[in-house]
């Protein structure tokens, strides 16, 4: 299938002499409104080069968040988990154990001022993770995220296996990515994810790979450092619990 974002530049990579990105990732679930908190007062920092860019990986409890173009007739089941609207781009989605979501903080100002670049990075970084346990994720010319075919299921039938939804402030970038490792994939049900109909999700696991959390991070770090440059490890810091 021929899409655009396919001929963008999908390399991302800093400024010479600029320090390596901090990986973070929580060994604890993550309040929705803390993770929130902690992003917007990061950005400032990074905005103020006070702080270094940071990718910092989560698990969420079960929620639904309403991006800014979420329809609320895709609120399917507005009782059964609490319900966030956020300033990401985007619609509705869901979060909640065994889906890693990346929140992502980089300088664009250090990188390239190019929004459809850096979705276009997001997705690269995605298909190059996937690709690292034989999982073939593609782009779609109408729909942002990455998908893989199912021809089990059918012909053209496919699903939505990461999503992508993102927010800028002085180049500065924040929310980002969310890969299905192996949540619960009924939870999905109460939204209309992503307001697509048409297709389902999955993840990993429901593709058939004995893929743990831990094996998806290494590959995620690894696709990361392809698409963006280097990282360094930082202490954990769930903001939940301060």
């Amino acid at each position: 299938m021929v899409n655009a974002r396919d001929e963008i530049r999908v390399e991302l990579m800093p400024l010479a002499g600029s320090p390596p990105v901090e990986w973070r990732i929580e060994a604890d679930p993550v309040d929705y409104p803390a993770a929130v908190a902690f992003m917007e007062a990061r950005v400032a920092a990074i905005a103020a080069g006070t702080a270094s860019e940071l990718v910092w990986l989560v698990e969420h409890p079960a929620l639904y968040t309403a991006g800014t173009s979420a329809n609320p007739v895709d609120l399917v089941a507005p009782d059964r988990f609490p319900v966030y609207a956020t300033g990401r781009g985007g619609q509705y989605t869901y979060h909640g154990p065994g889906q890693r979501v990346a929140y992502v903080m980089l300088n664009l100002e250090r990188r390239a001022k190019d929004v459809r670049a850096f979705v276009a990075a997001l997705e690269s970084w995605i298909i190059g993770t996937l690709d690292r346990f034989n999982v073939r994720g593609e782009r779609r010319e109408d729909r942002v995220g990455v998908w893989v075919r199912r021809p089990d299921r059918g012909d053209g039938a496919e699903d939505k296996i990461a999503a992508i939804g993102i927010r800028l402030r002085k180049w500065v970038t924040f929310h980002g990515i969310s890969l299905n490792v192996e949540p619960n994939l009924e939870h999905f049900s109460g939204i209309v994810p992503c307001g697509i109909r048409q297709h389902g999700v999955t993840s990993l696991v429901d593709l058939g790979l004995p893929v743990t959390m831990e094996d998806a991070d290494v590959a995620l770090r690894a696709a990361f450092e392809e698409v963006f440059g280097a990282t360094v490890t930082v202490k954990p810091v769930n903001p939940s619990c301060m």
